[in-house]
């Protein structure tokens, strides 16, 4: 067969595949739309006095929380990657990893340890009035406030900063960080004046994660009784149901986060950042002796007991109290309803990733704009995606039922925003981006080349795709199911609004147990996620590991 025969089959195949994937991005958007569209529908009574007397409250939160998560969190996590990457101090290899394990713990399971553990009654503080006859301030103890929020947000969230700008010195700056130190700089001098500019691209990335983790979040700020745009929604919707103005308040937060990316195209408007040679080697760490080694270690040490050992331990701990009445059937009823969603939701993720990323092989225009459009959901906080997709399966209840009753079939017709059906829809708009992502990554690696020569070998389009494209890019596939698996069952403000009557998620009963005061209760559930999410923390770095060799 001809080279240029089987190039003019194969993109038949692509344009029969990009079909697809624009009716899946459409479907993806719609609901973001739908969201956005909302805010030129008249306003009810409602809204008038949330506008007039709420709303600048909840921006003015929304904001100070994000901006100071997002300040701390770069300092801590650009300090971090900086000493592992450069230095060699005792403990390093162990931290190197450990220092990931903190985004095993979801923040709002993070939120109600700290809170526990920092109460009158917690550990903390009755370790400091029983054993050394200490009664602190309880202003400045207490967690459950915005400085707690911001603490927990920046304890659990580092780790992105962390490990995205240890990768990118690691691997991109070895010349320039060993030039600087052949010229005579010093290690202060080479960090601010080098390292820093060039990780800009790094760290501006794995900020914007963090921001959309916070503003994604409903948990922690409404355990601890922050007015933030997330809770207002779901006040508005739950308390006052009015579904009308918990759409408004979603979409001035879909506003504020197309805001942050038109901030992020001009603040790189005309920037390029590239290395000047193909070469690259591995930075070879400089060897910290002394008093200079073993503080760099103890620093280490006391962020990666605050932000994962502890909270850990505290946690195994409730659970040892309450194990016997914890562990019944209605956990296992509660586990199996969690994989159940998340293996459906994973597998539809996954299958038209495959059919996306697919059709997205040629480097074009038109594709990356709908690559873009396919994962657009993810960078939108889960209360926009949940407002969404409710209000469109309301719509669709609508038009079924009046076909229904033009149809004269009789009896209740099928309600979609009742069912299973909404929830998974979430999901799959939700985390669409980690599953293609790493499709997509998978394909670009293998090139096109494999699939020309077995067109040629006399292959149909299926048989090259289960027989050379598929076993080829596996390991993407696993890496993708995996780690959206893991998203999905940690997910929380989806859950809560998406699910059907008596039904529950560990992520949801979790949250349930400690907003009822049933911290130890809480326990069980809390650990079953994290364990869930340390596989997603291992594939991570099984990944990081992999790109090194």
């Amino acid at each position: 067969m001809h080279l240029n025969t089987v190039k003019v089959q194969i993109q038949r195949r692509l344009s029969g595949w990009r079909i697809v994937s624009l009716a899946g991005a459409a479907v993806i958007l719609l609901p973001i739309l739908f969201v956005l569209l909302s805010i030129f529908n008249p306003p009810s009574d409602n809204w008038v006095q949330i506008r007039q007397y709420l709303v600048k409250d909840y921006i003015a939160q929304t904001v100070q929380l994000t901006l100071t998560v997002a300040v701390l969190t770069a300092l801590l996590g650009v300090t971090l990657a900086w000493l592992t990457a450069v230095f060699d101090f005792p403990g390093k290899r162990f931290f190197r990893w450990a220092l990931i394990l903190p985004l095993a713990i979801p923040p709002y399971i993070a939120a109600f340890t700290y809170s526990t553990m920092f109460s009158y009654t917690g550990i903390v503080q009755t370790t400091l009035r029983n054993r050394f006859g200490i009664v602190p301030n309880q202003e400045l103890i207490t967690v459950s406030s915005m400085r707690g929020a911001v603490l927990v947000f920046t304890l659990f969230l580092f780790p992105y900063v962390y490990l995205i700008t240890k990768s990118f010195l690691e691997r991109q700056s070895a010349s320039y960080i060993e030039n600087a130190r052949l010229l005579g700089r010093s290690g202060l001098s080479i960090f601010l004046r080098v390292a820093l500019p060039l990780s800009r691209p790094a760290i501006a990335g794995s900020i914007s994660l963090v921001i959309f983790e916070v503003l994604s979040d409903y948990g922690v700020t409404s355990y601890f009784g922050i007015q933030t745009i997330s809770t207002a929604i779901f006040q508005t919707w739950f308390g006052m149901y009015d579904a009308d103005s918990a759409m408004r308040l979603a979409a001035w937060l879909m506003m504020i986060v197309i805001g942050l990316f038109l901030v992020e195209m001009l603040l790189r408007k005309r920037r390029a950042y590239s290395s000047t040679t193909s070469k690259s080697r591995p930075l070879v760490p400089r060897r910290l002796t002394g008093v200079r080694g073993w503080a760099a270690g103890l620093f280490c040490m006391i962020v990666w007991c605050a932000a994962f050992l502890f909270p850990l331990l505290q946690l195994i701990v409730w659970a040892g109290w309450t194990f016997d009445s914890m562990w019944n059937a209605g956990l296992f009823k509660l586990i199996y309803q969690t994989l159940i969603v998340a293996v459906v939701s994973t597998l539809i993720i996954m299958i038209f990733s495959l059919i996306a990323a697919g059709a997205n092989r040629t480097r074009s225009t038109a594709s990356f704009v709908l690559s873009k459009a396919i994962t657009a959901g993810y960078s939108m906080p889960g209360a926009i995606i949940a407002i969404g997709v409710l209000v469109v399966f309301l719509k669709l209840d609508k038009v079924w039922a009046a076909f229904h009753h033009q149809l004269t079939l009789g009896g209740i017709p099928l309600v979609l925003s009742l069912t299973l059906a909404m929830l998974i829809a979430g999901y799959v708009i939700r985390f669409m981006a980690t599953g293609y992502n790493a499709v997509e990554v998978g394909f670009e690696k293998i090139g096109r080349k494999y699939t020309e020569a077995s067109r040629m070998l006399g292959h149909g389009m299926t048989a090259t795709f289960f027989k050379v494209d598929l076993p080829l890019i596996k390991g993407a596939v696993m890496s993708g199911c995996l780690l959206t698996f893991v998203e999905i069952c940690k997910e929380l403000p989806l859950a809560l609004i998406l699910r059907p009557f008596n039904f529950e998620t560990l992520a949801t009963k979790a949250y349930r147990y400690a907003s009822d005061e049933q911290i130890f209760e809480a326990a069980i559930p809390s650990l079953l996620i994290i364990g869930i999410s340390l596989i997603s923390v291992y594939v991570m770095h099984y990944l990081d590991r992999r790109w090194e060799q």
